[in-house]
């Protein structure tokens, strides 16, 4: 399922990256007992947190954090969490799969991609950035990965990077029925954090798709 590069468990010791793929998913535009959990987690948020100054000494933000400051960029979901808490914006809009995964990574803070799996070609591979790979961001845009990034890759090219998330060829899309979500827990961020995440994730599919099977859930450690 996934092959892991000497050179990435040498750079991060103790990170860890999950795996999780469901088949028989949905991706309908929208899923309402997807919507009372995405209320739900908005007040859990504003509760726990709305009385903090800032979160970026909360773990597991501070972990990456950490991670993100040494390609002098900061953790997008500080910002997406920044805003739901202080500023009363929503969990952002998208079609149902994604948005579970939005709302678990929200509720974890822990960063994740998801991709259609069927198009996904042959075996993964876990690695760090040399500089000179690149690849169409979800965005449209084609991107050069940042030395030493972790990334994930296929057999037709990069799929993800911790700093410039996930690409264009391989994006959830209306008609997916399979799906892979790939978890980075950057060093600080411990296994169980990462195992309890994936339960979140596969939980939030099922209230869009209950009949939908998990059919791998792994954890790879750089240790």
């Amino acid at each position: 399922m996934l092959k892991v590069s000497e050179e990435w468990k040498r750079e991060y010791p103790g990170a860890h990256v999950g795996i999780m793929t469901m088949r028989g998913v949905e991706n309908p535009p929208s899923c309402p007992a997807l919507e009372l959990e995405k209320k739900q987690l908005e007040d859990d948020l504003r509760t726990l947190f709305g009385g903090r100054s800032s979160l970026k000494d909360l773990e597991p933000i501070r972990a990456y954090q950490d991670y993100y400051k040494r390609f002098k960029k900061t953790y997008h979901v500080l910002h997406q969490l920044e805003s739901i808490i202080f500023k009363g914006k929503s969990v952002p809009r998208a079609a149902a799969l994604v948005e579970a995964m939005f709302a678990a990574e929200l509720r974890n803070m822990l960063l994740t991609a998801g991709h259609d799996l069927d198009s996904v070609k042959g075996p993964l591979k876990l690695d760090i950035a040399q500089g000179h790979e690149k690849y169409v961001r979800i965005n449209g845009s084609e991107q050069i990965l940042k030395t030493r990034d972790m990334f994930i890759s296929d057999s037709e090219g990069v799929i993800s990077s911790v700093i410039y998330g996930p690409d264009l060829r391989t994006m959830i899309n209306p008609g997916t029925t399979s799906v892979i979500f790939t978890v980075y827990a950057v060093q600080g961020v411990s296994e169980h954090a990462l195992r309890q995440h994936l339960n979140g994730i596969e939980a939030n599919v099922k209230l869009i798709a209950p009949n939908c099977s998990t059919e791998t859930m792994l954890v790879f450690s750089a240790d």
